[in-house]
């Protein structure tokens, strides 16, 4: 079921484009190197096979996991003497190759250089860590992007009828088409393998119609009940937001295994445990923003299924944490008193001095009491006042005495008493 053409291919509409550098190069026949970034299945070999087969180019396959200098070199060796005898142009085609040591990448580039090849690799890691910058500077970045569950569905579609595939001796029921969509996690490979090994199950009991019985034997993988559009999505997250929220660390993992599983977007909860590291957490643990933070950036940078063991990580951390919603209770009620009217006048020796005329205007060294730089004060914390005076007395942040967040509360009662002059330590 490899697509034989470029319109063929499925997804990855911005390389498909009329005029984009993937179609001049296929269909204006020009030698340039590719480097095709993106998850597993998303079509990097289709695309080499592609130039290949749409140029009248040889096809060489070199795999990083196996090959050595020697394999690299003798394939630009045979290509050289293929066009030294007036043979057609090879592409040679490099799967992981961020695999490859920086010696086996540098014996790429006289073939690179002398355009012996037209080299095509591909790697899921980003090139700009894993790829030496010689050859990254002669190749055209390519960045492929994972399959939509559409793409998945035109790719199952496909092929039930296509001769290569199915050739429409057999159906696919709704339910046991999203099964295998939602298996697929953007992988194209893998829906078609699942669908193969349906098609089989579904043969060997004599249906004519692959429905989720078979499809779910097939691949041994129940199917998990999840909707992304409906009731599943909100109550399986709101669950899982308030296991971590009680500590519940085993029922936390259950919801976040429940919807990865479902194929929920990895970047949703990611984007739901950075709300929770400063909602439910804070300062009772300061590590909790990080780590949460920290997790959002591994998913957008490795992808799943990998990042996976990232949310995890993340999802136990923020589970076991000491647990304040200082922070969200602080900054209700600062913005409650704002939405009332209680803003007041920025304090006159608060207010910017650095322009001509603040003097004359009271700010900052010119107001009636001058402002008292901290650091020049015992402890680096000046009495003066700082907040409006409608909100003077205000005590927004009420530290608990969780975690680490009380030490933050001893200092911090410490710290107002000196700020507002009500006592000296």
């Amino acid at each position: 079921m490899r697509p034989r053409t470029l319109d063929e291919l499925v997804g990855q509409a911005q390389l498909r484009a009329a005029g984009s550098p993937l179609r001049q190069l296929i269909e204006g026949d020009k030698s340039m190197s590719l480097l095709l970034w993106g998850p597993p299945g998303t079509g990097k070999t289709t695309i080499a096979s592609i130039v290949s087969q749409q140029t009248q180019r040889r096809f060489v396959e070199v795999s990083a996991v196996a090959a050595g200098v020697k394999e690299v070199r003798a394939a630009i060796d045979a290509a050289r003497s293929e066009l030294a005898r007036g043979g057609s142009e090879t592409v040679l085609f490099v799967d992981e190759v961020h695999r490859f040591s920086k010696a086996q990448q540098d014996a790429l580039l006289p073939g690179v250089e002398n355009r012996w090849v037209t080299l095509v690799a591909a790697t899921t890691e980003n090139p700009f860590f894993s790829v030496i910058s010689p050859l990254l500077s002669r190749s055209l970045l390519l960045r492929l992007e994972s399959l939509t569950d559409d793409d998945i569905v035109a790719v199952v579609e496909q092929a039930l009828v296509d001769e290569r595939g199915l050739a429409g001796q057999l159906e696919i029921d709704e339910a046991a088409q999203a099964h295998l969509v939602r298996l697929a996690g953007g992988d194209a490979r893998r829906v078609l393998t699942c669908l193969e090994a349906a098609a089989g199950a579904a043969r060997s009991q004599g249906n004519a119609v692959i429905d989720l019985a078979c499809a779910e034997a097939a691949v041994d993988q129940a199917a998990v009940r999840y909707d992304r559009e409906g009731d599943q999505h909100y109550d399986v997250i709101s669950a899982f937001i308030k296991s971590i929220r009680g500590s519940d660390a085993d029922a936390a993992l259950h919801y976040l295994a429940r919807m990865m599983e479902a194929g929920e977007d990895p970047r949703f909860i990611a984007r739901r445990l950075v709300i929770l590291a400063s909602e439910d957490v804070g300062l009772a643990d300061p590590t909790a923003l990080t780590t949460a933070v920290a997790a959002a950036q591994a998913v957008q940078l490795i992808g799943m299924p990998e990042a996976r063991l990232n949310l995890a990580q993340a999802t136990i951390a923020l589970a076991v944490a000491p647990k304040s919603n200082a922070v969200t209770l602080a900054i209700d009620a600062a913005s409650a008193d704002v939405r009332a009217g209680r803003i007041g006048n920025v304090p006159p020796h608060l207010r910017d001095g650095h322009y001509a005329g603040a003097a004359k205007l009271g700010h900052n060294k010119g107001a009636p009491k001058p402002y008292v730089y901290s650091h020049d004060e015992p402890f680096g914390i000046a009495e003066q006042q700082y907040a409006p005076d409608v909100v003077e007395d205000a005590a927004y942040y009420r530290p608990t005495s969780l975690g680490a967040e009380a030490a933050i509360k001893d200092r911090w009662e410490r710290v107002r008493k000196i700020v507002r002059g009500t006592g000296s330590s």
